[in-house]
């Protein structure tokens, strides 16, 4: 079944709907479109997650979401004009098309969707070499490589549906003068709560304890042997952006020591205020924490920060859970660090490559709590990133600004949140490598 706003002119690449692609072809008239004024018809090309394998949602769990217009320090959430959607759908998967496929028919524009994003026979590849504007999602990225850009002389445009632009090579973006935005703050909470979730469930032993009552067992003593109390923990998070003080903040009534560190400081007046320790570094917080948290953008400074050295360096039995990005760790050192129990558990929902191959390390080794990709999600949270990347498109359309906050690259240099966040250069690298295990 499919969104009320999928309708008759639908063209499926195959006959299910995991298809590698399908097309959505619109004529009519074209609007003023910002720097594409001259062109008839902007081509969008938005590559977004499969559907559920058993389809579409009929229905969901509850009627709605709770309405939330702000976000903690004042920015609003996001203001397009309208929405062709209701909040609460499932809206990131290929029938949902993020509530798009009304308004870029109303302009005339084209788009197309896919699922189909990894190597150079993927749809994504072919119909980039002609698009205007790339759609994708870090839960389901389309790496925007170097050699890619090449492939694509009319890309103006690359939005990320949601937070963290490292899919997008940020160096080539800057060098060819493409903008490249995100939907600053739409999710960051959504992961929050992953985060603080992914703690207490390694922390209290719960996924094994579960599985317990699953396999039909009653076997306390198996399920306590390694739980315990957060209360009077050493907690610490790498990174204290929006995510990272997010976490903090629903951490500080769990009665644990706050740490972190951050290359941007918190006021003094918020480290008072959540009672936490500010680090110079990561070392020297990985020393002092039982748990941490990754919740720092990757770019090439913070990439593979987590190596066999930083590791030694924790608590032995500390816990690591990331959720930032999975290049962030090394992935072989992760598992090393598990088996050893050097690492008493890991968990997060970020991999690399994504999706990760069935024979990736993190799948199997011990005391784990991994997940696909979901933590910035969750259908409070697609509602948000949808609306935001309609916001975008909205603004790019008519010639008018893009929220600074939303700005990864514009004018070629970082900017907006780009600035604050990321360094120049190139952290994708990974279509290659999915291309490579996809069948694994």
């Amino acid at each position: 079944m499919f969104p009320s706003s999928a309708a008759s002119n639908i063209v499926f690449m195959t006959s299910t709907l995991t298809a590698e692609a399908w097309r959505i072809r619109i004529r009519g008239p074209c609007q003023s479109a910002g720097e594409e004024s001259e062109a008839d018809v902007a081509k969008v090309l938005c590559v977004l997650y499969d559907d559920p394998v058993s389809g579409y949602p009929p229905a969901y769990a509850r009627d709605g979401i709770p309405t939330i217009e702000g976000y903690h320090g004042g920015q609003t959430t996001p203001t397009p004009e309208t929405i062709d959607f209701a909040p609460g759908e499932l809206l990131g998967s290929v029938s949902g098309e993020l509530g798009l496929r009304k308004f870029l028919e109303e302009g005339g524009h084209e788009l197309i969707v896919t699922s189909d994003k990894d190597g150079p026979d993927s749809a994504f590849e072919r119909e980039l070499e002609d698009a205007d504007v790339v759609i994708s999602q870090p839960f389901w990225p389309a790496y925007l490589t170097a050699e890619r850009f090449d492939k694509a002389p009319n890309l103006k445009l690359a939005v990320t549906a949601g937070i963290g632009s490292d899919h997008v090579d940020l160096q080539a973006a800057i060098d060819r003068g493409v903008t490249v935005a995100e939907v600053t703050y739409c999710n960051s909470i959504s992961v929050a709560e992953h985060v603080v979730m992914a703690i207490l469930a390694l922390v209290r032993n719960y996924i094994p304890a579960h599985q317990i009552v699953l396999d039909g067992g009653w076997n306390i003593a198996d399920a306590v042997s390694r739980s315990y109390d957060l209360e009077g923990m050493q907690v610490g998070t790498v990174g204290a952006g929006r995510i990272g003080s997010a976490v903090l903040r629903r951490l500080k009534p769990f009665e644990v020591g706050l740490h972190y560190t951050d290359r941007h400081r918190l006021p003094p007046e918020v480290e008072e205020e959540l009672g936490v320790t500010y680090h110079p570094d990561a070392e020297s917080l990985v020393a002092d924490c039982d748990v941490v948290t990754i919740n720092a953008p990757l770019h090439p400074e913070t990439e593979h920060l987590f190596d066999d050295d930083l590791i030694s360096k924790m608590k032995p039995g500390a816990y690591l859970v990331n959720t930032a990005r999975g290049k962030i760790c090394d992935r072989d050192a992760i598992a090393r660090a598990c088996e050893s129990g050097q690492l008493a558990g890991y968990a997060g929902d970020v991999w690399f490559p994504q999706p990760a191959p069935r024979d990736h390390p993190w799948r199997s080794m011990p005391n784990h709590g991994m997940t696909p990709h979901i933590s910035g999600s969750s259908l409070s949270a697609q509602a948000r990133y949808a609306a935001g990347v309609r916001e975008i498109l909205e603004c790019w359309f008519e010639g008018k600004p893009i929220r600074e906050e939303y700005l990864i690259v514009d004018g070629g240099r970082l900017a907006g949140a780009g600035a604050h966040s990321y360094s120049a250069g190139d952290a994708t690298g990974g279509s290659d490598e999915a291309a490579r295990f996809k069948d694994r």
